[in-house]
């Protein structure tokens, strides 16, 4: 998988539907992926998420359609707006004056088109590990996410896990993604440990079952989440476009070391299961 080609053909297709209802679904079927790691890929690779690509893009053209005199209720039609109030309103956070104002000459906002493109810029180094690892089953405290969502449900999912104190029947070193094997843009996430630590499965666990894989081991240095999110942001930008090892899009596991997590010193790691490029 070539990520910034994928990203960059799934921007010409936002593009060629600005004007339709589209959801996430749909842009990552477009380059073949799943809506989890489109989302993830998309956000570290633009800094913003398909969802607020697509209303700066549609809002961009809309306050360019009005300058062209077209009628506030055309344009909130064309950009898939409910209703004129709600574009207004959108209309308005983004342009800093109403759609009255824009085409009465009011000045504008404008974002163009996005290109992503890789760029060599050096001095960080990635200290990862190629492991070939048996397959292995999870104990896990898991439930499903929206991509969209998941951001700022997740760190409030883990919160819960230790206020409930689920960790005196299950240690959380673990957290894992695991990718659905259906049509849902959902995806399942868990907090926990290998099931091997632990007799038997408390109430609230269940096993989540990892195949053999060949991983990618990442270390994180500093303290958690922030290094966290800064490996993966590394992994997308500057390790996956030029490796020559490929991610596969099915399960990936951050593991949350003995330590202070608040720590400089602290370490973590990412794991992903790859395979050589063909």
């Amino acid at each position: 998988m070539n990520w910034i080609s994928a990203i960059n053909n799934a921007i010409g297709y936002m593009e060629d539907h600005l004007c339709e209802q589209i959801t996430l679904t749909d842009i990552a079927k477009s380059v073949d992926l799943s809506p989890f790691h489109f989302q993830r890929a998309f956000s570290l690779l633009t800094g913003m998420s398909p969802a607020e690509y697509l209303r700066k893009r549609r809002l961009s053209q809309a306050g360019a359609d009005l300058i062209n005199q077209e009628k506030v209720i055309d344009v909130a039609l064309k950009y898939c707006y409910d209703s004129p109030e709600s574009f207004t309103k959108a209309f308005t956070r983004f342009h800093g004056c109403t759609p009255v104002q824009a085409r009465k000459g009011s000045p504008i906002q404008f974002m163009n088109r996005y290109t992503v493109r890789l760029t060599i810029e050096g001095g960080s180094i990635l200290e990862y590990t190629i492991e070939k690892w048996e397959a292995t089953d999870l104990l896990m405290h898991a439930k499903d996410f929206h991509p969209e969502t998941s951001e700022k449900e997740i760190p409030l999912f883990w919160y819960e896990y230790y206020a409930n104190k689920e960790y005196r029947k299950v240690p959380g070193y673990l957290g894992i993604c695991a990718q659905k094997k259906t049509d849902s843009d959902e995806f399942r996430y868990g907090i926990g440990c290998k099931a091997s630590d632990v007799n038997g499965i408390p109430e609230g666990f269940e096993i989540i079952h990892i195949p053999e894989y060949t991983w990618a081991v990442f270390k994180c240095v500093g303290p958690s989440p922030d290094a966290i999110q800064a490996m993966w942001e590394k992994i997308y930008k500057e390790w996956l476009p030029v490796a020559e090892y490929e991610l596969i899009p099915d399960y990936d596991i951050e593991n949350y070391l003995p330590g202070d997590p608040s720590s400089k010193d602290y370490v973590s790691e990412i794991c992903i299961p790859v395979r050589k490029r063909g």
